[in-house]
């Protein structure tokens, strides 16, 4: 307290040097030197104003005072194990901290350790229809990873309280990125490709055609265009002698026509004439 008015004017007036980055940073180990847990980390940081958000956590964690180490040693463990630590200390149940940090069982052991609990065993997720963490919707049923689970997956990493985390989702959503433009330019290569052959195989098919013209195709084709048709050899005399098969195909096609013809013997000589005559027709235009 200032006795004298003019004293504490004068303090008024000086004028207030703002704290830089280094000195922040200095200032917040130092509260990490004397801190008991995270929730009394984060209650010194934010009391004097140093940065207290959650990646700060995260890295001044790992100098908290450990309770079999004298205040001011860093511990030996990383950050995911320090504030999983530190949430069990709290009530935090072993799942809750595991689902929430994504750690390992044997992360989460290493956690319990270092927190002086005692040893538990945790129980593996209940069995379910529907998948119950990011990394188990990422599978779809046949084993390989459906995109709705890449997606989940991935808005999960990026909402993750780690930095580390929260970067690698950001290089994995890039390399997908640059995968499905890849994918996309070689389907475009390859119809392109198609496109091409198909051409070159209709050229080479119309060239060759041309060179059979050339090569005098035309005017042998035109030849063979005058040449009138030999006409058709003229059916066989019959010498009036018919097999039972010839004779039993003329009685079927007699009555196929209409003509009333005996089961047994030779058909009437009318019944053969157009028979012969009808036969004849179809063998001509069969060579026309």
């Amino acid at each position: 307290m200032f006795t004298d008015m003019k004293e504490a004017l004068a303090a008024e007036d000086l004028e207030l040097t703002p704290v830089g980055s280094d000195q922040s940073a200095a200032a917040s180990l130092v509260v990490a030197h004397h801190a008991r847990d995270k929730d009394d980390l984060a209650d010194l940081l934010g009391a004097l104003g140093l940065p207290c958000a959650e990646d700060d956590l995260v890295r001044l964690l790992v100098h908290l005072a450990s309770p079999d180490t004298p205040t001011g040693d860093s511990m030996t463990v990383n950050a995911f194990t320090a504030t999983a630590a530190s949430m069990l200390k709290n009530g935090d149940s072993p799942e809750h901290v595991r689902s929430t940090l994504g750690l390992s069982d044997g992360e989460l052991a290493e956690a319990v350790k270092h927190a002086d609990l005692p040893a538990i065993t945790v129980p593996a997720p209940a069995p379910d229809d529907s998948p119950s963490t990011p990394e188990a919707a990422a599978q779809a049923p046949d084993g390989t990873a459906g995109t709705d689970g890449i997606e989940a997956l991935l808005a999960w990493a990026e909402n993750h309280p780690a930095a580390s985390i929260r970067n690698r989702a950001a290089r994995v959503r890039a390399d997908l990125t640059e995968l499905t433009e890849r994918r996309a330019a070689d389907a475009a290569q390859r119809e392109a490709e198609e496109r091409v052959a198909k051409a070159k195989a209709e050229l080479e098919a119309a060239q060759a055609q041309l060179r059979a013209v050339k090569a005098g195709g035309r005017a042998a084709t035109a030849i063979q265009d005058a040449t009138p048709l030999a006409p058709a050899p003229a059916p066989a005399a019959q010498s009036g002698k018919r097999s039972k098969e010839e004779l039993a195909a003329i009685r079927t096609w007699a009555r196929a026509n209409g003509h009333q013809v005996a089961d047994r013997g030779n058909p009437a000589k009318a019944i053969l004439d157009a028979y012969d005559a009808a036969h004849s027709a179809t063998n001509l235009a069969e060579v026309s």
